[in-house]
C-alpha cells in the first residue's frame, strides 16, 4: 500500500508544477499587455499635450498682437478725437465772433443814442457835483471855524488852570496843560498805595484841576482826560509796566471817590472821559543827553485831550471829498464837450 501512495504522489507532482508554471506565465503576458497599452497612451497624451500647448502658445501670441493692434487703434482713435474736439472749439469760436460781430454791428446805433444821453447826464451831474463842492466848501469854512474856536478853547482852558495854580506850588504845562505829580510824592519805593501824605495832597489838587475840565463852558470841547504812570529806568519793562499802571490807577480811584472833592456829577462825567494808562519806563525823562533823571522819571501825569484831533480828522475827509469831487467834474466836462463838437 506504502508503494502504491508512493507512485500515485510521484505521478500527481508534475502537473501541479505545470498548471502554476502556465499561470504565470498567463499573468506575465497580461502585466506585460497593460504596460504596452499604458505605454501607448501615455504617448499619445504627451503627443495631444504638445499639440495642444503649442496651439495655445500660438493663440496667446496671436491674442498679444491683436492687443497691441487694439491698443494702437485706441490711441489713434484718442488722437482722431482730440483733433475732432479741437476742430469743434475753433468752430465754435468762429461761430461766437462772427455772432459778436453781428450783434455788435446791431448794437452801434443804440450806443450811439445811448452815448448822447449821457452827454445829458453827465451835464446835470457835473451842475449837481458843483453844488456839491459848494456845500464841501462851506462845510470846510464851518469845520475850519470850529477848530480854530477849539485852539481858543485849549488856550482858554490852560489860562485858566495857570490861574486856579497861580499860589500853588503844583505847575501847570503852558503847552499841555497837564499836571505832573512825582512818584517819590505820592508812594513809597516800589508801592502803588497812596500814603496819607499823598491823599492830602491830592486832595487839594485834583477838585481844582478836574473842575477847570469839567465846567459846562469847556466840557463840550474835552475829548479825553488821562491819568498816565511813568517809572524810571530800573527793573524789567513788565514789572514797571505793571508798578505805572497800578499808581495811575490808585490816583483814578482817589478821583473817582466822592469824599475826595468832586461831586457826584463831575464823578459821573468823569467816568465817561477818563483813561487810565500804564508807560513803564518808555518815556523817561532826561537830565542829559544820555543820562536818565530817575527822580523826575517815576511820576503820574494828569492831562487832558481836546477833540480838535477829530476835528482835523473831518477836514482832512472834507477835503478829500472836495478833491475827488471836482476830479470826477473834470472828465464830465471833457465828455460833454467831446461829442458836442462832433
Amino acid at each position: 500500500m506504502n508503494n502504491k501512495m508512493r507512485r500515485r504522489a510521484v505521478f500527481e507532482e508534475p502537473s501541479f508544477w505545470q498548471s502554476f508554471s502556465d499561470m504565470m506565465s498567463a499573468l506575465t503576458l497580461v502585466f506585460i499587455l497593460i504596460i504596452a497599452i499604458t505605454l501607448a497612451i501615455y504617448r499619445q497624451k504627451t503627443t495631444d499635450l504638445e499639440h495642444t500647448q503649442t496651439e495655445l502658445n500660438a493663440a496667446k501670441l496671436e491674442l498679444d498682437t491683436a492687443k497691441s493692434n487694439l491698443d494702437l487703434a485706441r490711441i489713434d482713435l484718442d488722437r482722431y478725437r482730440d483733433e475732432i474736439e479741437a476742430s469743434n472749439r475753433e468752430l465754435e469760436d468762429s461761430l461766437a465772433e462772427l455772432r459778436s460781430a453781428y450783434e455788435q454791428a446791431e448794437l452801434t446805433q443804440e450806443e450811439l443814442e445811448a452815448a448822447y444821453r449821457q452827454i445829458e447826464v453827465s451835464q446835470q451831474e457835473i451842475e449837481v457835483t458843483k453844488l456839491q463842492i459848494a456845500a464841501a466848501q462851506q462845510e470846510l469854512a464851518d469845520t475850519r471855524s470850529e477848530l480854530q474856536d477849539i485852539v481858543g478853547i485849549r488856550t482858554d482852558i490852560i489860562g485858566e488852570l495857570q490861574s486856579r495854580f497861580n499860589n500853588s506850588s503844583m505847575t501847570v504845562d503852558s503847552q499841555t496843560g497837564s499836571i505832573t505829580f512825582s512818584s517819590d510824592v505820592l508812594f513809597q519805593y516800589n508801592s502803588s498805595e497812596l500814603t496819607d501824605d499823598s491823599e492830602s495832597v491830592l486832595k487839594e489838587i485834583i477838585p481844582m484841576y478836574l473842575g477847570v475840565l469839567l465846567q459846562d463852558n469847556y466840557l463840550p470841547y474835552i475829548a479825553e482826560i488821562i491819568i498816565e504812570g511813568h517809572t524810571d529806568t530800573i527793573g524789567s519793562y513788565d514789572s514797571n509796566m505793571a508798578l505805572s499802571f497800578n499808581r495811575a490807577d490808585s490816583v483814578a480811584k482817589f478821583c473817582m471817590d466822592s469824599g475826595n472833592g468832586l461831586t457826584a456829577d463831575q464823578i459821573s462825567q468823569l467816568q465817561r472821559l477818563l483813561t487810565v494808562n500804564g508807560r513803564s519806563y518808555s518815556d523817561p525823562i532826561y537830565e542829559a543827553p544820555e543820562r536818565v533823571d530817575m527822580a523826575a522819571s517815576r511820576r503820574v501825569e494828569i492831562k487832558f485831550r481836546l477833540k480838535e484831533d477829530e476835528m482835523i480828522e473831518r477836514i482832512a475827509q472834507v477835503l478829500a471829498g472836495q478833491e475827488g469831487q471836482e476830479n470826477t467834474a473834470g472828465p464830465g466836462q471833457e465828455n460833454a464837450a467831446g461829442p458836442a463838437e462832433q
